[in-house]
């Protein structure tokens, strides 16, 4: 790991952190929401299948996880594009990409938006919460999931040679399912073999970051190189 030490991997490759400039630490900039869907009312059916409009964004708004299209968050590609190169004018430097496997993370389009905008993009490597999870995530073991973590911070990720630089943001449900706890476990292995930072998407509890840190611990990681998201809410 020593060609990793002390270095930021990016979508582009090896940055010095000296370099990110004023980074954003937990965006989104591509996923999708689809398994979060809410079926609306009988009355309101026709509405969340209609594309988003003046007339219904009131009622998108008040029903957001109701509206098909407004959970497909990868169609904007050019106004993120203009957003990026907002921030890079206005002093920004970096962001972190938060999207893992089961939000439908794309590397390719996260380093289309590095190499048009010069923003630094360090794309996150794991699992999102339970109910995204494939039968064959299920059935991994903790090794198995270790490996997949290390492996698209080592060689790329989906399928490509594009490589994560965090693990995060792992995805955990309350309470926490036996799938995600394996993923957490798998978290602190790769970790520790690898060094890197991991990012953790709590689930809605106040218990659940003890549990959480308690877990990771217990399975060898590194506590002060762990981010804890979301506790505002």
């Amino acid at each position: 790991m020593s060609s990793l030490s002390g270095k930021v991997q990016t979508v582009l490759g090896l940055v010095e952190p000296s370099k990110l400039g004023r980074t954003l630490t937990h965006e989104h900039l591509t996923m999708t929401f689809d398994n979060f869907y809410c079926p609306p009312s009988p009355c309101h059916e026709a509405t969340s299948k209609e594309p988003i409009m003046l007339k219904n964004l009131f009622w998108i708004q008040k029903n957001p996880y109701s509206h098909q299209e407004n959970l497909q968050l990868n169609q904007e590609t050019e106004a993120i594009k203009e957003e990026l190169l907002y921030f890079k004018a206005n002093g920004g430097g970096a962001l972190v990409e938060n999207t893992t496997t089961g939000l439908s993370r794309d590397v390719q389009t996260l380093k289309w938006l590095a190499e048009q905008t010069g923003v630094h993009i360090i794309a996150g490597a794991g699992f999102y919460v339970d109910a995204t999870h494939s039968a064959a995530t299920r059935a991994m073991s903790v090794e198995q999931l270790t490996d997949v973590l290390v492996n698209e911070i080592l060689h790329g990720a989906d399928g490509t040679s594009i490589k994560c630089g965090v693990i995060g943001e792992i995805g955990c449900s309350w309470p926490l399912t036996d799938s995600e706890r394996k993923v957490l476990q798998a978290t602190a292995h790769a970790q520790a073999r690898l060094g890197c930072p991991v990012i953790i998407h709590p689930g809605r509890n106040p218990g659940a970051p003890f549990q959480i840190i308690r877990i990771l611990q217990e399975a060898g990681a590194d506590i002060s190189k762990t981010v804890m998201s979301h506790l505002d809410r």
